[in-house]
This record gives structure tokens, C-alpha cells and sequence, in this order.
């Protein structure tokens, strides 16, 4: 190559990296306004298709919807045609006959805890979970009694019929005698029609898609809720370890009056009764720790619920517990199944507002759990057809004398950790429980309750472990933490039905808390970017001359909409009442009542120049020539230092996050913006998402001193703006 071109050449490259980096340091390109947007690039579509149009195409019917209808409402047409009997067939039966063996003893102890006789957790072992099979969506949770609900239901039975309830009598003169089959006959009733209402409400919520209510029951909301719902377990069924006759209370600070009855009473301890429960206690604890420690090598979990069941059984008949020393056993269990019966609807009134709670609590535990395993196996639930299948399971069983049921953790684990494939596992171990209802129920006679009283401690171990989400929240959310322990307080002392509604209304007044309290700070342009960071934390972030950008993490509405105006002039750190009041003091003949004094900075140093406000000077002292702040009269003014009205001339509003505002936020926004208007300081709004825009124009923002080319699509748009305002102006 000869010199000249090699000259040539090397100039050129010269000139390349002379563009390049100007082109870094500044990128020119069209500023978008939204009036821009709307005029020139954005036109929205014409709505050619009317209300009566939609509704006509929302119910229209077709062969096509109408099957799919029907497979959503019955999902088990779905894989059942295609159920791979070779492969998931084995595993199903195992899983099934593994879980049945635990659903017995459960269904028989959680039965303890519903206040109705053991054989009705059978019976509510038994129908739903067939039931769910053909309903439900999830393939591995196990449908029946659970230890919350079942004492949800036993605190409504026990408060509508108490242990001194009396059966009314027919003739005036004559008088009542306190029966015991009458009254559990009573708590049968109230439990049948309270899970009658329940599942109508499962069933409404779901066809009206409301699967997403459970979101509303957040995680340490529903974990200090199932804690405390352990606390009243372990209390609740303290007397029947003890062997001791105290009666059951209920509603609010029952847990202090069952101790209280409980320990008022201990001298009457059976001894047979607490050494065979504390025997069953150890035996379970040391099989649930070797199940959880030998899991992997273990084919299946060792049953430890039902060799209690067995053993303990074996042993009270063999020695006559009952007869000799006087350990209280289950009693007579009914054999064969009961025929459909109407539950008793006068009995209605008073149970809705507990429905409620336990058709939410009952979904939720459901539901969190199916998306847990759904995940972990990849396949979907639907959480509005599971709202339907719980409805279902428990309208329908219900005439058969069942109590409210959802899916168990514990037996869920075991559906899933033996190799359970599909509802098929389910069914199998309902088949198992209604062998034992038809067949052999009357085996389980002498069974102790004490025995039942520890299957229940020992399965609640897991709950009482969520205690260690205590250390964890408090490193990470305070008030994640608050809602744990407001839920666990509440529903410890108020009872599980108010203390539900307590926690739930906690839990949504953080949620106002969190609008109200938003992270607020004024933006700085990173060099050469396009990007806008905090000036506090980032050093590379610097502030654009004349120019504030605000920025909040939070919509604006009525509960913050005053907060946020007040954030948004004590961050920037413009007033404009202290800018009206400066030029009114500066405007008086007489400068003897107030004082200004000016702090002025270099402004080649990027330092902005300062002032001090005028106050009464009754109120404050001199010091260093500046007016220090004081304790005059009402009506002075405290020193402050604010940027001078040549320092700020525009202030943008990142609405980046704000997700949506109201007529009063918007009324609140519009009126800083004449605020400012009336100093010089104009405002300008950038990130606003179309359906913010959208909101705005059906609140008439856009009007008077508010116009379209105030608001831009980012905060750069918006900044480009002021700069081409102003030219002298840089970042």
C-alpha cells in the first residue's frame, strides 16, 4: 500500500472512532410526546362488535363447546381413556393401599376433633374421596378429613350444641334428661348442614371463577393461621391423653379455658389412660422419624397410625381397658352405610358466616398444595374446577352424614412418595376405608381414644415446625413477619373463625400500609445511557440541570394521593408555597421582619444554588449570618434550605410503576401542577402505561393547564424535552 493511501486509511479509522464515541455520548432521536403518539404513530382500532354481539358469542352453543364443557367438568373423561394400565396401575394400587391404611386411623381420630362420633370420619373418608376421583384435577393430593377443618367444624358443633345441651321435650310439665347420644346425634346435624352450605359455596365460587380468592390467604397468613390451628388441636384433645372429664369450650380464648379446665382437674389423671397414650406418643414420633430419615431407602412409609390402631386395640379388648380401668374407648361402630337423609336446613341462620371461613380455608389448604405437586410432576390444575370438586364432595356427600373435608399434607405425601400416578390411587384407598365400614368396623370398638389423641399429636408436628418461619421472616419481610404472628395471636385467642377474619383483614390493611409508605427518590441520568437510577445509591446517577425527576414505587389513589404530593416537594425539595412566600418577603418595603440569607455554590462544582426561607424573627436566632430555626410564634416560618427558583425549572413524574390512580389522585395531581405552573416550575409526567393513559382520559385529566404534550412514553422522552427547552442544560 502506498504512504498517501495508508494516510488515508489511517484517518479515516481516525474519524470512525471520533463518530463512535460521539455517538455515545449523545444519541439523537425523535422526543415522543404523547400528543405525538396519538396524532402521528397510535390510532386505536374501531370496536365494530356490540355488547349484544359479545353476549351472543360468550353463549353461544356449539357441539365443540358443549364437549368441552363437559371434560372440564368431568376431567377424569380426559385421562382415564388414556389411563396406561401397565405402567401407572402397580403404583396406583400401592399408593392407594398405603394411603387408605393412614386414612383410617385419621378418619377415626379427626372424627374426635369434629365433635361427632368416630365411624361419621369413615363415612367422610369414604364418599368424598370417590367422589373427587371423578371431579378433580389434582393426581396426587388425598382427598378426606384434615385436623384444621375437622376442629373449624367441631368448634361450630360445640358452640351450637354444648356438652350441657338439652333436647327439647314435647310435653310443658315434662323434663329434659341430659343424654349423650342426643346430643351427638345434635352435633352430627350442625355438622351435616354446615358442610352442606359449604360445598353450595365452593360450587358458586368456582362456576363464577372465583378460583383466585385463595391469593387473598397469603402464604405466612395461612402458615400462622394452620399453626395456630395446631395449638388448639394439641390442647383440644389434651383431656383425652389425660384421661380426665372436662367439657369442651369453644369461641373466643377457649385455648385458656380448656388449660384452664384441663389442669383444674389433672388429679383426676387416669394413669392406664396417659402411660398407653404416651407409649403410642414415642412409638409414633420414633416411626415418623424414621420414615422421614430412611425415606429414600424405604419402599413405602412404615404405616405407624395403623399398627397403633391395631395394637392398642388389641390390647384394650384383651385386658377389658374399658371395664377394669376405666379408659375411654370409641364405642360402638355402626357396620354398613347409612342412607341418604336431608340435612336439617332450619338450622341455616347461624352457620354463614362460619361456611364461609371454611370454604375458603378448606380451598386453600386444597388447592396450594395440588399446584405444589402439579409443578413437581408438570402437569395443571384447574383452581376454579377444584373450587367445583370440593363444592361437590362435600354438597353431595353431605346427605350421607359426612363432615367437611380438603386434602391432608400428611396423607398427600404418602399418595405421592409411594408412587401414586393418578386419582385411581385415591379411589383404592376409599375402597379400603369402606371395607372396613361394611366389614369390619366393629373391630375398632375398644379402641382407646387415647390412642387416637396421640395419632393426632404426632401428625401435627409438622405444623408446629412452622414456628422456625419466625427467624426467617424477620430477615426478610418485617411485615411478613407481623402477618404470621397477628394470624397465629388472633386465632389462638380469638378462635379460628374470628381470627381467620382478623388475620385476613390485617393482611389487606398492609397491603394499604405498603401504597402509603412507597419508596420515593429523585432520579439521575447514568452517562452515556439512557437509563435513570437513584442519586442517593448510585454514584454514576447525576442529577440533569434544571431538571427534577421523581420517582415512586406506587399508584396513586385516595389513601396516598396527599402522601405522595408531600414526598414528591420534600424530595425534590421544591415548595412552591415557600417559593410564594420568598417572593412575597422580598416584595415588602421593609426587610426588619424577616431575614433572607443565600447560600450560593459554584456552579461549575454541579452544585446548585440555595436559599433561606424568610421567618419571623421573634422565632429564631443568628448564627454564622443565617437565620437558625426557633420557637416563635405560630404563624413563623422555620428555616429551610430549598433550591432556588433558578435552579429547578422542570420536575418529571415517574408514573413507571404506577399500575393505576383515581378521581381523587388525579384531582391531587393536576392541582401540584398548577402549583407549580403558578412559580414557573412546569411539570411533566413520563411512563405512564396505555391503560393509565386510558384511566386519565375517562377522568377528564387532560384539561385546563393538562395536556397531552406534558405526559411522554419514558423518562428519557421527557428529559430530552427539557433540554431541547433549555439548551444550555446538560446532565
Amino acid at each position: 500500500m502506498e504512504p498517501a493511501e495508508e494516510e488515508t486509511a489511517a484517518a479515516a479509522v481516525v474519524q470512525v472512532d471520533d463518530a463512535d464515541r460521539l455517538l455515545m455520548h449523545k444519541i439523537e432521536r425523535p422526543v415522543f410526546s404523547e400528543a405525538h403518539l396519538r396524532s402521528q404513530l397510535l390510532h386505536r382500532k374501531e370496536k365494530t362488535t356490540t355488547l349484544r354481539q359479545k353476549l351472543a358469542l360468550h353463549f353461544q352453543c356449539s357441539s365443540q363447546r358443549a364437549k368441552a364443557a363437559v371434560f372440564s367438568f368431568l376431567p377424569i373423561l380426559t385421562w382415564l381413556p388414556k389411563y396406561p394400565v401397565r405402567e401407572y396401575l402397580f403404583h396406583d394400587v400401592v399408593s392407594g393401599l398405603s394411603t387408605g391404611v393412614v386414612q383410617l386411623p385419621q378418619g377415626l381420630a379427626y372424627a374426635m376433633l369434629a365433635a361427632v362420633p368416630p365411624v361419621y370420619g369413615l363415612y367422610s373418608s369414604f364418599y368424598p374421596v370417590l367422589l373427587y376421583t371423578f371431579f378433580g384435577t389434582s393426581r396426587h393430593i388425598s382427598i378426606g378429613t384434615f385436623a384444621v377443618i375437622s376442629l373449624m367444624i367441631g368448634s361450630v358443633a360445640v358452640r351450637e350444641v354444648p356438652d350441657s345441651y338439652m333436647p327439647p321435650t314435647n310435653g310443658s310439665n315434662a323434663s329434659a334428661i341430659f343424654d349423650v347420644a342426643d346430643r351427638d346425634a345434635r352435633r352430627v346435624q350442625v355438622a351435616v348442614v354446615l358442610t352442606t352450605l359449604v360445598g353450595i359455596i365452593q360450587m358458586i365460587l368456582g362456576l363464577l371463577r372465583f378460583g383466585f380468592v385463595a391469593i387473598y390467604l397469603t402464604e405466612p397468613l395461612v402458615r400462622g393461621f394452620t399453626t395456630a390451628a395446631a395449638v388448639h388441636v394439641v390442647v383440644s384433645q389434651l383431656k383425652y391423653l389425660l384421661g380426665v372429664k372436662t367439657k369442651r369450650f369453644s369461641g373466643p380464648l377457649s385455648v385458656i379455658f380448656s388449660i384452664k379446665a384441663v389442669l383444674s382437674d389433672i388429679t383426676s389423671t387416669n394413669i392406664t389412660t396417659l402411660i398407653l397414650g404416651l407409649v403410642c406418643l414415642v412409638f409414633l414420633y420414633a416411626i415418623k422419624h424414621l420414615n422421614e430419615r430412611f425415606k429414600n431407602k424405604l419402599p413405602i412409609p412404615i404405616p405407624g397410625e395403623i399398627i397403633v390402631v391395631i395394637v392398642s386395640t388389641g390390647v384394650s379388648y384383651g385386658m377389658t381397658l374399658a371395664a377394669n380401668y376405666k379408659v375411654d374407648v370409641v364405642g360402638e361402630i355402626p357396620t354398613g352405610l347409612l342412607p341418604p337423609v336431608a340435612p336439617d336446613f332450619s338450622l341455616l341462620r347461624t352457620l354463614v358466616t362460619d361456611s364461609f371461613a371454611i370454604a375458603i380455608v378448606g380451598f386453600s389448604m386444597g388447592i396450594s398444595l395440588a399446584k405444589i405437586f402439579a409443578l413437581k410432576h408438570n402437569y395443571s390444575v384447574d383452581s376454579n374446577q377444584e373450587f367445583i370438586a370440593l363444592g361437590l364432595c362435600n354438597f353431595i356427600s353431605s346427605f350421607f352424614q359426612t363432615f367437611t373435608i380438603t386434602c391432608s399434607m400428611s396423607r398427600s405425601l404418602v399418595q405421592e412418595s409411594t408412587g401414586g400416578k393418578t386419582q385411581i390411587a385415591g379411589l383404592l384407598a376409599s375402597l379400603l376405608v369402606l371395607l372396613v365400614i361394611v366389614a369390619i368396623g366393629f373391630v375398632f370398638e375398644p379402641l382407646p381414644q387415647t390412642a387416637l389423641a396421640a395419632i393426632i399429636m404426632v401428625n401435627l408436628l409438622g405444623m408446629f415446625k412452622q414456628f422456625r418461619d419466625i427467624p426467617t421472616l424477620w430477615r426478610t419481610s418485617k411485615i411478613e413477619l407481623a402477618i404470621w404472628l397477628v394470624t397465629f395471636a388472633a386465632s389462638v385467642l380469638l378462635g379460628l373463625d374470628y381470627g381467620l377474619l382478623f388475620a385476613i383483614a390485617f393482611a389487606l390493611l398492609t397491603v394499604i400500609y405498603r401504597t402509603q409508605s412507597p419508596k420515593n427518590a429523585v432520579l439521575g441520568q447514568v452517562a452515556d445511557t439512557g437509563l435513570y437510577c437513584e442519586v442517593d445509591e448510585y454514584e454514576e446517577a447525576v442529577e440533569c440541570e434544571g431538571i427534577k425527576i421523581f420517582h415512586s414505587n406506587a399508584s396513586i389513589y385516595f389513601a396516598n394521593s396527599d402522601l405522595y404530593v408531600s414526598a414528591l416537594k420534600e424530595k425534590t425539595g421544591v415548595n412552591p408555597e415557600h417559593i410564594q412566600a420568598s417572593r412575597k418577603a422580598r416584595n415588602k418595603p421593609k426587610a426588619s421582619s424577616s431575614l433572607t440569607c443565600s447560600l450560593k455554590r459554584n456552579a461549575e462544582d454541579g452544585e446548585t444554588t440555595h436559599q433561606v426561607l424568610p421567618f419571623n424573627k421573634t422565632g429564631g436566632d443568628q448564627k454564622n449570618g443565617c437565620l437558625t430555626e426557633g420557637h416563635g410564634e405560630a404563624d413563623s416560618e422555620a428555616l429551610v434550605f430549598r433550591p432556588s427558583l433558578g435552579s429547578v425549572r422542570f420536575i418529571i413524574l415517574d408514573w413507571t410503576h404506577a399500575g393505576f390512580i383515581d378521581s381523587v389522585g388525579a384531582k391531587a395531581v393536576k392541582q401540584v401542577i398548577k402549583e407549580y405552573a403558578a412559580v414557573d416550575v412546569q411539570v411533566l409526567i413520563a411512563g405512564c402505561n396505555r391503560s393509565l393513559l386510558s384511566e386519565l382520559d375517562r377522568l377528564q385529566f387532560f384539561s385546563e393547564i393538562v395536556s397531552p404534550e406534558m405526559v411522554f412514553p419514558t423518562v428519557h422522552d421527557a428529559v430530552l424535552h427539557c433540554q431541547h427547552s433549555q439548551p444550555n442544560s446538560a446532565c
